[in-house]
């Protein structure tokens, strides 16, 4: 069901690349990708400072709500989201969000402009440096995927790179503790991501799942140093329906868990309207901004 793509055959097979990656968007939405090209080395880091991170003690790590922070930035503390806004199951996890950095006098923050706000720090030493390092790996990677959608849906490979210039991505830490046992408990409620693509890292425990069209619960292989990647509902959106942002959930993992994702979202003031090719349209257009305060309200409002 989900399948596995080496990105670095896209250089001298990009359309039968393209193709399979657009089959794997249209079916599960969701493939492991190896061949990616950023260094093993990145990738641990980045994982070593998440540990550094959450093992904080919680008065410190409490300076940083994001719950202040009106940007998505900063932590979530346990129990503070809820994915599966139908069930009302709060998610056992915790997370921490940094954002494009962006400097306090950067006339996008100081006009207030949606998602445009500055990152919060903890005092770690080289935490600041190591996630701002891997964020723009994680961007770049992004954006060369969207070359290969665009082959796909027969657009030129760079028709989606004027919208991510300046992206509303989000690089997220997330720690689930061991499940404790009690009834009902969740480690992430049963959601679709918000954005265009999310790129995934797992620390290999596991707990991911899919939601087959047949609605059964299918297990996301760990695949040692791929990333896991799926379409989220503004690429749905994007695709006028064709390619599929699939429900997804994480259990509460038998030993504590960790996972790197990054969600790539597009420029604020881009606008989301159905592809040239893709027919009549099923949405009326809206911009990237627009679209993901709606859904974020959604999850820390309860609404």
């Amino acid at each position: 069901m989900i399948p596995v793509l080496d990105w670095s055959l896209y250089e001298d097979d990009p359309e039968g690349v393209s193709a399979r990656l657009g089959a794997a968007c249209c079916d599960s939405g969701f493939f492991c990708l190896t061949g990616h090209g950023v260094p093993d080395d990145e990738i641990t880091q980045v994982f070593a400072q998440a540990h550094r991170f959450f093992a904080l003690p919680e008065a410190e790590k409490a300076a940083l709500d994001i719950a202040h922070a009106p940007h998505n930035r900063g932590w979530a503390r346990m129990g503070s989201e809820r994915l599966d806004e139908s069930s009302g199951q709060v998610d056992r996890k915790e997370a921490f969000n940094i954002g494009l950095d962006l400097a306090e006098d950067d006339p996008r923050v100081l006009r207030g402009d949606p998602f445009r706000g500055v990152n919060l720090w903890p005092d770690l030493p080289g935490f600041r440096e190591a996630l701002l390092s891997y964020y723009d790996r994680a961007w770049q990677l992004g954006v060369a995927l969207h070359g290969a959608i665009a082959r796909d849906f027969g657009l030129d490979p760079g028709y989606f790179a004027p919208h991510f210039t300046a992206p509303m991505a989000t690089l997220r830490l997330l720690s689930y503790p061991p499940a404790s046992g009690a009834e009902g408990e969740i480690g992430a409620g049963a959601h679709s991501d918000y954005g265009s693509i999310t790129l995934l890292l797992t620390d290999g425990e596991p707990g991911l799942q899919v939601q087959a069209l047949s609605g059964d619960w299918i297990d996301v292989p760990h695949v040692p140093g791929a990333f896991v990647v799926n379409i989220g509902d503004c690429l749905m959106r994007w695709s006028n329906d064709e390619y599929r942002s699939t429900p997804h959930r994480v259990l509460p993992p038998t030993r504590a868990r960790g996972s790197v994702a990054f969600f790539l979202d597009p420029n604020p003031d881009s606008v989301i309207a159905a592809l040239p090719g893709t027919g009549t349209p099923r949405y009326a257009p809206i911009t990237g901004a627009e679209y993901l305060r709606s859904r974020l309200d959604a999850t820390y409002k309860g609404d």
